[in-house]
This record gives C-alpha cells, structure tokens and sequence, in this order.
C-alpha cells in the first residue's frame, strides 16, 4: 500500500530545512510588500503558511532568539521539559531492570 500525505508527498519523505538567515530574508520581504505573501512564496518555493508563521515567530521572540535550529533551546521552560525527560527515561530504565530482578529473586526462593 503506498504512503502518502493528503499533500500526494511521502510520508516518510524528509523535510526541507532551512537556514535561520533565509528565513529572516523571506520575512524582510514580505514585510517590504514588494510582492504579495503568494508570490514571495512560490519565488522561494515554500508554502505561504510557512512565510506567515515565520513572520509570526520572529515578531513574538525576535531574531536573537527565533528559529533556534536543532539542538538550541528557546526558553528554560524548554530545557526544564528536555531535562524532566531524560530524567524520566532513565528512571522508568532502573523501574524496568529492578522489576526483571524482582522476577529473577522471586523464581529463586523455594
């Protein structure tokens, strides 16, 4: 059976990236009003959804702080959540070896 989106995409096909610069280009642009938000998109070939939800983002937090890229943290809410995880998976590793080892003792006594 063949995956795809709604879209007639892959579902597995990876998503393009972009770099912060040029998504801080396309925003300067479209707030320039030099062509509409439709126009800008299909020259930079991505959705205008996307040029509008960037516009939005680098209004909200501002371009120091924008689009973070892989690995960067936008606020200590973020790090606080990524740390409650890892924290998290750990503890429920230890849960699972001390249940195994439960299991193993309880066997062994007569």
């Amino acid at each position: 059976m063949d995956k795809s989106t709604p879209d007639g995409k892959p579902d597995d096909a990876e998503r393009q990236r972009y770099s912060r610069e040029f998504k801080i280009e396309a925003v300067r642009q479209l707030e320039e009003g030099k062509v509409s938000g439709v126009q800008l998109a299909l020259m930079l070939g991505v959705k205008r959804s996307i040029l509008y939800r960037w516009k939005k983002e680098l209004a909200t937090h501002g371009p120091d702080v924008s689009f973070p890229g892989t690995g960067k943290v936008r606020t200590d809410e973020q790090a606080e959540i990524r740390r409650l995880k890892r924290e998290l998976a750990q503890v429920t590793e230890e849960r699972d070896i001390l249940k195994k080892a439960a299991a193993y003792f309880a066997r062994e006594l007569p």
